[in-house]
């Protein structure tokens, strides 16, 4: 996970990347990837935040409860797929006034 902002004109809200999440072949499909992103959730709601942003395959991610970001208004800095970039309210209504762009660290953009 990794600290994001999603920022408007008028306002800027902490969020969190989830990215990137990856399983060498050999043990892909017994359930790590999956444990891995149950465990990050569960730490970023224990550490107080109240979203995650990902970008990621638009049939696995929604079985976490992410969503497309666009429902929030909440769109990449860069030409994405829309049904890719999803949004994860960690409280429910937690992203109801929040709108923008999500601003990724320098080193997401390299």
């Amino acid at each position: 996970m990794t600290k994001i902002r999603i920022v408007n004109q008028s306002e800027e809200s902490a969020s969190l990347a989830l990215a990137p999440v990856s399983v060498t072949p050999e043990y892909q499909r017994k359930g790590i990837g999956s444990t891995l992103i149950r465990e990050a959730i569960q730490r970023a709601c224990e550490l107080g935040y109240k979203s995650i942003i990902v970008l990621g395959h638009k049939d696995y991610y929604p079985n976490f409860g992410f969503k497309r970001a666009d429902l929030w208004e909440i769109s990449a800095p860069f030409p994405v797929s829309s049904e890719s970039f999803m949004a994860l309210e960690l409280k429910e209504g937690a992203l109801q006034h929040v709108h923008g762009t999500v601003v990724y660290p320098k080193e997401f953009m390299e």
